[in-house]
């Protein structure tokens, strides 16, 4: 049994996207020959509001090793916890390649700038390194255009290079995620993969019978839910949806029962749904919760709504790890990804294609409406939702874990040929 140490500076019971990545790839990596040995900031230092249901869906096999951090200041100046730990977590991740046998590094980013302790540790102690980029760290800031983001893109074109320049590995959510990062860093490409966020199915058996559903104070509605974070390249959907709505409501064809739920959407920092809502003269059926809500709670508020709703983003290479709670949760699904994504071949397999609209790089705002009214009129419908979960499998956590240990393998196997 080979030991694959993971450094990510939030966990359990931190209920952020990034958690979910080395928590879904570690409750499995043992079945494939590797024990996960997971260091982690203590979540005292944490500024996210703790879930503790969180704890429920992790697996007993994952060893948890926690360091310090320093706390935020007033006023808050350095926020990112992967800067607050990172001393903290250099000299405890130097320590356990120290004592015990450590077989390889994986630092899934972001907070970027952990990727930076791969390149450090091996240099310090020569155990191959792999980061796995959940999210681009040079990116299109195009839709976030300010001082910050600017500053950030500067930092972030001077520390890649550096930090991925003697990795073993290349991972992430999809190549297309990571593939830039190949172009740009390397003449001889390391061992790369792209495996999805995918899915826990012990996840979705997990059901809460003491919650509060958010349309709870609300009768005889029909609730439409879109849970997670509202995307910098989402906006063209959202508006083209609500566009849409205010046309079949003037055309008499909308249901008043029902209502849009947007929930856990995050402090982006663009424009608000509710003021597209404003616009369109539909602020009476959309309701906005910026604030994330328990995980677990997420899943069943999917499972009980009238439809779910995804939205996606207007870049091919968006996999839209939601895809599969959406899914799960088996309530008819209204999608709007652009067509090469792969979460539309996902959809597909699962024939939950039925009230998807593929988005092409042409299409205008108008011809998003176009293609988007009569899917509308359809949803309201009584639906005949014959979903086929079978094709998930091929995408589950426990495929990913196997699929990133497979990679590991190879690139313990190739360095002692190369050195």
């Amino acid at each position: 049994m080979k030991t694959v140490l993971i450094i990510y500076p939030h966990w359990v019971p931190a209920n952020l996207a990034g958690v979910q990545r080395p928590r879904l790839i570690g409750n499995y990596l043992k079945q494939f020959g590797w024990k996960p040995l997971l260091l982690t900031a203590h979540s005292k230092y944490y500024e996210e509001r703790l879930d503790p249901l969180m704890e429920k869906t992790v697996s007993k096999d994952i060893e948890v090793v926690y360091t310090k951090a320093y706390k935020v200041t007033r006023p808050r100046i350095i926020g990112d916890i992967g800067l607050r730990a990172f001393p903290f977590l250099k000299e405890s991740a130097l320590n356990l390649c120290r004592e015990r046998d450590i077989d390889f590094i994986w630092i899934p980013i972001p907070s970027f700038y952990t990727a930076i302790l791969g390149r450090v540790l091996h240099e310090k102690t020569k155990i191959p390194y792999g980061i796995d980029y959940i999210d681009p760290w040079v990116r299109d800031i195009t839709n976030q255009n300010n001082l910050r983001a600017k500053l950030s893109q500067i930092v972030a074109k001077l520390l890649e290079p550096y930090a991925v320049k003697k990795a073993a590995l290349i991972s992430g959510v999809s190549t297309p995620y990571y593939q830039p990062v190949l172009d740009r860093n390397f003449k001889k490409e390391p061992v790369h993969v792209g495996m999805p966020y995918g899915f826990d199915p012990n996840d979705h058996k997990i059901k809460l019978s003491d919650i509060s559903y958010p349309w709870e104070s609300t009768k005889s509605i029909k609730p439409w839910i879109y849970a997670g974070a509202f995307l910098p390249n989402s906006h063209l959907f959202v508006k083209a949806f609500f566009t849409t709505i205010a046309e079949l409501k003037k055309e008499s064809k909308w249901d008043p029962r029902i209502k849009l739920y947007f929930i856990g959407t995050g402090p982006y920092p663009a424009k608000r749904i509710t003021a597209y809502a404003s616009d369109f003269g539909i602020s009476d059926i959309v309701h906005e919760n910026r604030e994330r809500f328990p995980f677990l709670h997420v899943l069943n508020f999917l499972s009980k709504a009238d439809r779910v709703m995804l939205f996606g983003s207007t870049e091919k290479h968006y996999t839209a790890s939601k895809t599969f709670q959406c899914l799960l949760s088996e309530r008819p699904l209204l999608t709007m990804l652009h067509e090469e994504s792969s979460a539309v071949e996902i959809i597909k397999k699962s024939n939950a294609e039925k009230f998807l609209m593929p988005y092409s790089d042409d299409d205008s705002e108008t011809v998003i409406i176009k293609k988007l009214k009569p899917i509308l009129e359809q949803l309201q419908k009584d639906v005949k939702w014959d979903l086929d979960l079978e094709p998930l499998n091929a995408h589950s956590s426990i495929q990913s874990a196997k699929v990133l240990a497979e990679a590991m393998n190879k690139a313990i196997d190739i360095i002692p040929k190369e050195t």
